[in-house]
């Protein structure tokens, strides 16, 4: 694990997120690009997403600066605040939504990872949740691609690992469907999604 003491770490919240709206945007464009996401991003795509993050008052934000230069940031949310497609799981399930924290991405340039910021990522949206003393359950989603994807790299390694590490649990039960253009399609397809959850005690 190398040092990241020449990075600095931006705490933002609410409509601030709306500060660095350009720099988040082309960051997600450019981590999501790469197998599994394939992501052929769109700036109107990005501003409605993170619209959602800007309208919430417990939004939170971690960008990783290098300089001046945005090479990482993770987000979370109360789930509440999110869109219906990531709430209507939760809510068939018969879960409380206004004691759950939805947690977005965590994406960080490849020439960054391995420094241990991957888990700075989850030990502080964990403890942003914590503080408000309501929240008793976290939870994130990740795409499911088959085996066999033919854009899936040789050496890829999936996260699982880490995040079970990280005491989250992968619930099958809870799927919700995303829509976004991937590489090389014509026009935009759903993908599906799994959650995996996590007590917050």
């Amino acid at each position: 694990m190398q040092p990241h003491s020449s990075l600095t770490f931006l705490r933002l919240s609410d409509s601030a997120f709306l500060a660095v709206f350009d720099d988040l945007a082309a960051l997600r464009m450019t981590v999501f690009y790469d197998f599994p996401y394939l992501y052929e991003g769109s700036v109107d795509y990005e501003k409605r997403y993170l619209e959602t993050y800007a309208r919430s008052k417990r939004s939170f934000l971690l960008a990783v600066y290098d300089g001046n230069k945005l090479v990482g940031a993770t987000t979370a949310l109360p789930l509440r605040d999110e869109t219906p497609e990531v709430q209507a799981p939760f809510t068939v399930a018969g879960y409380d939504l206004d004691t759950i924290f939805y947690f977005g991405e965590s994406v960080l340039l490849p020439a960054y990872r391995g420094r241990g910021i991957g888990d700075q990522f989850f030990d502080e949206r964990e403890a942003y949740a914590r503080q408000f003393d309501q929240y008793k359950l976290a939870c994130f989603c990740s795409v499911q691609r088959p085996e066999d994807h033919p854009l899936r790299p040789v050496n890829y390694h999936p996260l699982d690992a880490f995040w079970t590490r990280r005491g989250y649990k992968r619930d099958g039960s809870l799927q919700s469907k995303f829509v976004w253009l991937d590489r090389n399609e014509a026009v935009e397809t759903a993908k599906p999604m799994i959650y995996w959850t996590r007590k917050l005690d």
